[in-house]
C-alpha cells in the first residue's frame, strides 16, 4: 500500500552507507519507517533486478560504480513507494555518457510507474529534456521568473531522444535567453 504523505529523495551525492550492503541500503528506509514487510522487501529488491544490479546485491557500495550506485539510489527512493520524488541534481556527478542513460531509466521509471517528481538542477538541456514544465527562479531571493511548458511532442520521447528533436533547440534558446533576463 502507498503512503500518499511520503516523500521520497534522490540527491546529488547517493549517501549509501558503506558498511551495509547494497540489498540493506535499499530496504533500510522501509525499516526506518516501520513498514518493512516479506512482500515490500521482495517489491523493493525487484528494482534492483530491474536496474540490472541483482547480482551485487551482497556487494558494498564501494565495489560499484557512480552510476550504479545512482541506480541503488533510485531504487532505495522508490522502495518506500513515494507520492512524490525530489530529485535535488541526482546526475550531477556523474559522466556524461553515465548521466545521460540514467536520465534515460529516471524518466522510463517515473513515466512507467506515474510518479510525480520535482527535479532540481541547473543543467537547462536536462531540465527540457526530463520535464513537462520547468520553473525559473530569480536569484537571491528566490521567486519565481517563469513557467515554461515543455511541448507534448518533447514529452513524449525519453530524455536522449528529447536532446536530438529539432524542438528540443527553439525551447532551449526560449529558456535561455529567459534567464540571461533575470541575470541582468
Amino acid at each position: 500500500m502507498q503512503n500518499k504523505d511520503s516523500i521520497g529523495y534522490m540527491l546529488q551525492h547517493d549517501y549509501l552507507f558503506p558498511w551495509l550492503t547494497i540489498e540493506k541500503n535499499i530496504l533500510l528506509g522501509q525499516h526506518i519507517r516501520g513498514t518493512s514487510t516479506e512482500l515490500s522487501q521482495r517489491k523493493a529488491l525487484r528494482w534492483l533486478e530491474r536496474f540490472g544490479l541483482d547480482d551485487k546485491r551482497q556487494e558494498h557500495p564501494q565495489a560499484l560504480s557512480g552510476g550504479m550506485r545512482q541506480r541503488v539510489a533510485l531504487a532505495r527512493t522508490l522502495a518506500t513507494e513515494p507520492a512524490l520524488m525530489l530529485l535535488d541534481e541526482p546526475f550531477s556527478a556523474l559522466d556524461q555518457q553515465t548521466k545521460l542513460k540514467l536520465e534515460d531509466l529516471v524518466s522510463d521509471t517515473l513515466k512507467t510507474e506515474k510518479k510525480t517528481a520535482i527535479l532540481v538542477t541547473h543543467d537547462i538541456s536536462e531540465a527540457i529534456a526530463m520535464s513537462d514544465r520547468v520553473v525559473l527562479f530569480t536569484a537571491r531571493p528566490g521567486r519565481v521568473a517563469q513557467i515554461f511548458s515543455i511541448p507534448q511532442e518533447l514529452r513524449d520521447l525519453s530524455p536522449f531522444e528529447t536532446r536530438q528533436h529539432p524542438d528540443f533547440q527553439c525551447q532551449f534558446q526560449l529558456i535561455w535567453k529567459e534567464l540571461e533576463r533575470c541575470d541582468t
